[in-house]
């Protein structure tokens, strides 16, 4: 049986020029996302995000408009996941070395300028070039492999 396809929301926050990130998976410290993750049914993508956010980071942002639609896939399972990236803003709080993400997946988190983008593995490939794009317009990424 195939599994539905599943639906997470993720930040693309810049500050002072340098993007927040996450460590992807529980386990996985090399591997790099913006933050976010599932969406929950009965709440708005934006409010999923809020909330997403802030329990994996302690950071309270302000949620904008789409920037970036990421599918991943793993091509040999039945796991098919759609991100939907939002720009956002920062409100409050700082990066704390003692949060604790409540459900144990983000571990580690910081701020990265674009130079320092390329020295880190990354998903999605498109994320750098998004975040610190000026067009306004929403991209899309089509069935990146899951990486193992």
């Amino acid at each position: 049986m195939t599994r539905p396809v599943r639906l997470a929301t993720r930040a693309v926050i810049l500050h002072d020029d340098r993007l927040l990130l996450v460590n992807a998976y529980r386990g996985r410290d090399d591997l790099w996302c913006a933050p976010g993750g599932g969406a929950e049914p009965h709440q708005s993508l934006p409010d999923n995000l809020a909330r997403e956010v802030h329990e994996e980071t302690g950071l309270t942002i302000a949620v904008g408009a789409p920037c970036l639609v990421n599918e991943f896939h793993d091509p040999e399972g039945d796991f098919h996941q759609v991100d939907l990236y939002f720009r956002g803003t920062l409100l409050s709080g700082t990066l704390d070395p003692a949060w604790r993400d409540p459900e144990g997946i983000v571990s580690h988190r910081r701020w990265v300028a674009r130079a320092e983008m390329a020295g880190l593995r990354v998903k999605p490939d498109s994320l750098a070039a998004v975040a610190w794009s000026d067009t306004g317009a929403p991209s899309y990424d089509p069935l990146e492999p899951l990486l193992r």
